[in-house]
């Protein structure tokens, strides 16, 4: 059952970085002011994957292993760090400094990070193959 909930909040994750990637996209184009929007987007990614991060350790001390779940965890665990560093760099910076671009280079990084350590289980990134 945790791996049915594990793979099944995967897109959960790409449907937030999805949008987070789009709004950020959106905000630097359009020029906009940052604004809290970004910030909750941005924590919705976060926490997707800080969930998923949760439920694949109940599933590895379940004791339930494939090859290349070392990889797959190394890059899961680098794409939350890369999704959190983010909005903590940008809650720390003067609201007049405040931008989109970081937010889409982060979102972007994060997502590739996923794709990749999806990919190293030999697994699709969509489907259930």
């Amino acid at each position: 059952m945790l791996f049915y909930a594990h793979s099944g909040i995967r897109y959960l994750v790409f449907l937030s970085g999805v949008i987070t990637l789009g709004y950020a996209l959106f905000g630097l184009v359009a020029r906009r002011d940052h604004d809290k929007g970004m910030r909750i987007a941005a924590a919705i990614f976060a926490g997707s994957l800080d969930l998923n991060i949760l439920v694949g350790a109940g599933l590895l001390f379940s004791g339930r292993f494939f090859p290349g779940v070392g990889v797959h965890l190394v890059f899961m665990l680098a794409a939350t760090v890369v999704a959190h560093l983010v909005p903590g760099v940008m809650k720390r910076t003067s609201v007049e400094k405040r931008t989109y671009a970081p937010y889409v280079i982060g979102t972007a990084v994060s997502l590739a990070l996923v794709v990749t350590g999806i990919t190293m289980l030999g697994r699709p990134l969509l489907g259930s193959g």
